[in-house]
């Protein structure tokens, strides 16, 4: 392995011990192969990260070889940063490598040109988030940041920042799926421009299991002794390593996650379709819906999910058609959301037989493809006919249940001074599947409300202001195969086969559990 490694230790005083705790697991891989235009930064941006390893105690390697993206040579890193990379610089086996670490949780940081790399490869600028088309000459420019993200890597800049680099344009707007964290005022610099509302420049996502950050600046040698820059890194190498998160809201306030527009808050993640579907093209004619290529983030042809006004209100609309799962753009930790929904009419291969089904995932961490293609590693809140509150573990997840398992029966049910039993997706046994307490659902075609109460381990499934499930000590397997705590995550509401309405979807941050639900589980 053609490695170059550095690695960077300093003595901390003692008032940062602390810090230090936090900061000593980051091990970080720089790459800076290019295949086409070579910047003449890039050993200034060697030099930065060497510093910026040193100054927080982390573990830095250097590469220009492709050959060390290899599944075994990833595994140890837990960040790479992409530092002014272009052109295509990985063969196939070199790209799994690339997917396999970002599917096991890790972090990405690309710098500048990034987004001038593996133009042609779909998976790659997706998890950038935008693709290079050109630029005008270096100058000034008015960033506007997105303050309200609370995101470590911005938190240090004012409302408006100037700085002098190099403004890529690029081919098409900032996909949907990324967090905006910055933008260029395009009235503020001359030359080319996008010339569109919003000209994004930095930003954050979530993708196929890892973390992503984005910069466009780090073209000249002077961005690398910027302050701002230097702390803009420092807090993307945290939050990619996972060891600093975005601040929650303060507020305890409700807040609205259903917009006219669907993708400020969400992302869409389509699955298969059946071979039944008709009127879209290239449907593999022997797909159960779970087993074929999914048509993947915010590719929705046939509209399973829609924005729509009814009677004055905002309703999400879920044909059910195809599998697929509306995904919080947010990881959220210790809140309580609620919503009402009712059935629709319409169901669809291959449960025309079954009860019509649309649970919520929550704590969903991992790839969106994990389960059945088209939904992550969660625990499951289900909604479907008659079984509303229900318990399901997706892939890699373990929770305890007080329950009963009557004799002669087959499947444990929820009992509020039960036995607490251990529920676990990660073995044959004990089992994925706990029923939920009695029956709390309204008449079909009526609305129903329901509340899910996650806070430090512990689940509340709630319907129609009753308890009907309490779950606690979340956990998973980690991809290092040790079982650890699961308190926050992403949020997913399933289309799966049936038609379904959703409104008036909010969530609030909390620091305990309510009392008037406390008292139910006791």
């Amino acid at each position: 392995m053609k490695l170059k490694k550095l690695i960077c230790f300093v003595v901390l005083i003692l008032s940062f011990a602390v810090v230090h705790s936090q900061q000593k697991n980051v091990n970080i891989l720089v790459f800076s192969k290019t295949g086409a235009f070579r910047h003449k930064s890039i050993p200034t941006g060697i030099k930065f990260m060497t510093e910026l390893a040193s100054k927080n105690n982390w573990r830095v390697s250097f590469s220009e070889d492709s050959n060390d993206f290899t599944n075994t040579n990833l595994d140890q890193f837990n960040v790479l940063v992409f530092l002014n990379t272009s052109g295509d610089i990985f063969n196939e086996n070199q790209k799994q490598a690339l997917q396999h670490y970002m599917a096991n949780g890790n972090g990405f940081v690309g710098i500048h040109a990034a987004s001038d790399t593996e133009k042609e490869w779909p998976w790659f600028t997706k998890m950038i988030g935008a693709t290079f088309k050109n630029h005008p000459k270096v100058q000034n420019a008015t960033l506007n940041i997105e303050k309200s993200s609370g995101h470590p890597a911005i938190n240090h800049l004012k409302e408006t920042e100037v700085f002098k680099d190099e403004w890529y344009n690029f081919l098409k707007p900032v996909d949907k799926h990324v967090n905006v964290l910055a933008s260029l005022d395009e009235d503020s610099y001359e030359g080319k421009k996008m010339n569109t509302k919003n000209h994004p420049i930095t930003w954050f996502h979530y993708y196929d299991g890892g973390r992503v950050f984005y910069t466009g600046m780090g073209h000249v040698d002077e961005a690398y002794s910027d302050p701002r820059f230097e702390k803009m890194i420092h807090g993307a190498i945290l939050w990619a390593a996972n060891l600093k998160d975005i601040k929650s809201p303060s507020s305890k306030k409700w807040t609205n996650l259903f917009e006219e527009d669907l993708h400020k808050n969400w992302d869409v993640f389509i699955g298969a379709p059946h071979a039944t579907v008709r009127d879209l093209d290239n449907v593999d004619p022997n797909s159960d819906g779970k087993n074929a290529t999914p048509l993947g983030l915010n590719n929705d042809p046939k509209n399973v999910f829609t924005y729509k006004e009814e009677n004055g209100e905002n309703l999400l609309h879920i044909s059910g058609e195809i599998y697929g799962a509306l995904t919080s753009k947010q990881a959220y930790e210790n809140y309580h959301l609620k919503l009402q929904f009712k059935w629709g009419e319409k169901v669809w291969e291959p449960r025309l037989l079954r009860k019509r089904d649309s649970g919520i995932l929550y704590h969903c961490h991992g790839s969106q493809t994990a389960f059945w293609n088209v939904w992550m590693a969660s625990q499951e809140f289900q909604v479907q006919e008659t079984d509303i509150g229900d318990y399901y573990g997706l892939v890699d997840v373990l929770i305890d249940i007080p329950s009963e398992k009557k004799e002669g029966e087959k499947e444990f049910n929820y009992l509020k001074k039960g036995t607490l039993n251990p529920f676990s997706a990660v073995q044959r046994f004990p089992p994925n599947h706990c029923n939920k307490d009695s029956d709390n659902e309204n008449p079909h075609g009526e609305w129903n409300t329901l509340e899910l109460i996650c806070f430090e381990g512990t689940s509340l499934h709630i319907v129609n202001g009753k308890v009907v499930m309490a779950l606690y000590n979340s956990k998973y397997q980690n991809p290092d195969k040790e079982i650890v705590p699961l308190t926050k995550g992403r949020i997913q509401i399933q289309s799966e086969a049936a038609e379904v309405y959703y409104k008036n979807v909010q969530i609030k941050s909390i620091n305990k559990i309510p009392n008037k639900f406390i008292k139910q589980t006791k």
